[in-house]
């Protein structure tokens, strides 16, 4: 076998492992059928986005009820200040091949009593996320979105107040580096007053992770 033909054949190899695992995790039912407390209350739906080539890794919390409707994650207003945060159009962000989109919950886990999104369920990260974050050797880039994300990626950091560890970015990032993490508030509507409040987020950190984003990519 020629060296190009066995470089398909492994990445034709490498290419179906991810389908197969991808498959898994869309049949995942446990937190129907083996909860961690309370069922989930509607069919579950694993919203996610993954290949063996990413190097931009989107960890997020769970996907919202339009992103549940829809099958796709960040399908709502959230994903457009998301996305306008990275400087990528949906073509990019949807790219599977470059942007992989691993929420700490997979599925839209419900409302509260007070109409707002209960938190991730447990059983995605205790099942599948370390297996899985083992497997994407090509993250150069962990965008960690929300307190979950930070519980999970960032341990250490996960008791400091939130406006301290998104203003810590640069270090953060130089810390973590080769596989740099960096810390961002939820794009949602709801924390428009911290971003009113926190200027130096779009004026100075913002531009920044556009550039590393596409330096990445």
């Amino acid at each position: 076998m020629t060296p190009r033909a066995r470089a398909t054949a492994g990445g034709a190899a490498v290419t179906a492992a991810w389908e197969a695992e991808a498959g898994r995790i869309r049949a995942c039912r446990i937190c129907r059928d083996a909860p961690s407390g309370a069922p989930l209350a509607h069919e579950p739906r694993p919203i996610f986005q993954l290949s063996g080539t990413a190097r931009v890794a989107i960890c997020s919390q769970a996907p919202g009820n339009r992103a549940h409707i829809a099958g796709l994650p960040f399908f709502d207003p959230s994903g457009v200040r998301l996305r306008s945060w990275l400087g990528v159009d949906e073509t990019i962000f949807y790219d599977a091949a470059k942007i992989a989109i691993v929420p700490m919950g997979f599925c839209f886990p419900g409302y509260d009593k007070n109409g707002g999104d209960l938190p991730p369920r447990k059983e995605c990260a205790a099942t599948w996320h370390d297996r899985l974050f083992a497997a994407l050797p090509s993250i150069e880039l962990f965008l960690c979105i929300g307190r979950h994300s930070i519980a999970y990626h960032l341990p250490e950091l996960k008791r400091l107040p939130m406006t301290e560890i998104v203003r810590d970015w640069r270090a953060i990032a130089e810390r973590t580096a080769p596989r740099s993490r960096i810390v961002l508030p939820h794009p949602s509507w709801r924390n428009n007053a911290w971003l009113k409040r926190n200027p130096w987020f779009e004026e100075e950190l913002v531009p920044d992770l556009r550039r590393r984003v596409r330096v990445v990519l």
